[in-house]
C-alpha cells in the first residue's frame, strides 16, 4: 500500500505534460473530453489516495483501535502509514475538499446570477440594453444567449448570425459542465491548475467549428470573432476570462481566427505514443488507487479475524479445562488432590 497510494498523488505531474502536447493535435471536441476526463480521472484518484492515507493512520491510533476492539500492535504491522503523515494528508485533503466547495458554490451562484438576467427577458435571446459589446451563453432549461445592443451594434447581420451560432453551441454542448469539472479538479490538485487554459481554448475552438459548420463560411465567423474582441477591447473592458459563463470574445482570439483560417494541422506520428503513455498515467493513477484501498481493506479483514479467533479461543479455553476434568480418573482425581484425600 505504501507504494501504491503514492501514485495517484504523482502521476498527475507526468499526465498534464503529456495530455497537453496530445491535444494541441487533436480536433476540439475530442480534445475537451480528453482534458475534462482526465482532470476528472486524476482529481478522483487524488482525493482517494488521500482518504486512504487519512485511514491507514487513524486505524493506528489506540483510541481507535480500542472503539473497534482491535489490537494496536497488529494494527501497526497491518499499516505501516506513520500517524504525523496521515495527518499532514488529512490538512491537504480538508483544505483541498474545503476549496473545490467554495470553488463550485462560486461558480454555481455566478451561473444563477446570470440566469436570472436571462430570465428577465422572454425567449432564448436575451437583449440588454448596455453600450458595451459582449455575448455569453447561460445554461438553464432552456438555456439563454445574452447579447448587448453595444455588441449587436459593432456587427452587420451575418457576424450577428455567427455570434450567436457560437455562443448556441456553448449550450447544445454543455461546454459548462466541461468548465466546472475542471475548476474543482484544479483545485484537488495543482498540478491540473495547467489544465484549465487549455481546456477554455479548445472549447472555444469547438463552439468555433460548430458556427462555421452552421453558417458554411469559416472566414466569416473569424470575421465576426475579430470584431467583437476588437468592439470589446476599445470599449475598454478586458475580454473575459476564467468567468462562470463562456463568452466567444474568451480565450486567445488571434489564434482561434488563426485556426479558422488555416487548414488543420496534420496527424503527428508522435500521437500514438503520446496517447498510449498518456493512457499507461490513467492506468496507473487508478490501479494505484485501487490497489492500495483493497490492501487497507484486506489488512482490516485481517486483524479483525485474528481478533475474531483470539476471543472464540479465549471463550472456549474455560470449557477445555472442564471437560478435561470430567475425563480424568477417580483415581487421578485423588492424586490431584490430596488434601481431600486426607
Amino acid at each position: 500500500m505504501v507504494v501504491d497510494v503514492w501514485m495517484p498523488l504523482l502521476v498527475p505531474l507526468l499526465a498534464v505534460p503529456l495530455v497537453r502536447l496530445l491535444v494541441d493535435r487533436l480536433p476540439p471536441r475530442p480534445a475537451s473530453w480528453l482534458l475534462a476526463a482526465t482532470g476528472a480521472v486524476l482529481s478522483g484518484c487524488t482525493t482517494l489516495a488521500l482518504c486512504l492515507l487519512v485511514g491507514a493512520g487513524l486505524v493506528r491510533l489506540r483510541f481507535v483501535a480500542a472503539a473497534e476492539h482491535l489490537s494496536p500492535l497488529l494494527l501497526r504491522r497491518m499499516s505501516p502509514i506513520p500517524v504525523p503523515l496521515a495527518c499532514a494528508a488529512g490538512l491537504a485533503l480538508a483544505v483541498t475538499l474545503a476549496l473545490a466547495i467554495g470553488t463550485l458554490h462560486r461558480r454555481l451562484g455566478a451561473l444563477r446570477l446570470a440566469r436570472k438576467t436571462a430570465r428577465a427577458r422572454p425567449g432564448t435571446l436575451a437583449v440588454l440594453p448596455d453600450d458595451l459589446p459582449d455575448a455569453y451563453a447561460v445554461p438553464g432549461r432552456p438555456g439563454s444567449v445574452v447579447v448587448t445592443t453595444g455588441m449587436l451594434r459593432a456587427l452587420d447581420a451575418r457576424e450577428r448570425e455567427a455570434l450567436l451560432a457560437h455562443e448556441r453551441a456553448h449550450l447544445s454542448g454543455r461546454h459548462h459542465w466541461f468548465t466546472l469539472a475542471m475548476d474543482v479538479a484544479a483545485v484537488l490538485h495543482p498540478a491540473l491548475l495547467a489544465l484549465r487554459t487549455p481546456l477554455r481554448y479548445h472549447l472555444e475552438r469547438w463552439a468555433d467549428e460548430s458556427a462555421a459548420c452552421r453558417c458554411g463560411d469559416r472566414r466569416l465567423v473569424a470575421r465576426a470573432i475579430a470584431r467583437a474582441a476588437l468592439a470589446r477591447k476599445r470599449a475598454g473592458s478586458p475580454a473575459p476570462a476564467g468567468g462562470a459563463v463562456l463568452s466567444a470574445t474568451a480565450g486567445p482570439v488571434p489564434r482561434r481566427v488563426a485556426a479558422l483560417l488555416e487548414a488543420p494541422p496534420r496527424r503527428s506520428r508522435l500521437l500514438p505514443g503520446v496517447a498510449a503513455a498518456l493512457a499507461a498515467c490513467l492506468t496507473l493513477s487508478g490501479a494505484g488507487a485501487l490497489d492500495a484501498a483493497t490492501d487497507l481493506h484486506g489488512s482490516l479483514e485481517a486483524v479483525e479475524t485474528h481478533h475474531a479467533h483470539e476471543g472464540h479461543r479465549r471463550a472456549h479455553r474455560p470449557r477445555r479445562l472442564e471437560a478435561r476434568a470430567s475425563q480424568r480418573t477417580p483415581s487421578q482425581t485423588r492424586l490431584a488432590s490430596p488434601a481431600t484425600a486426607q
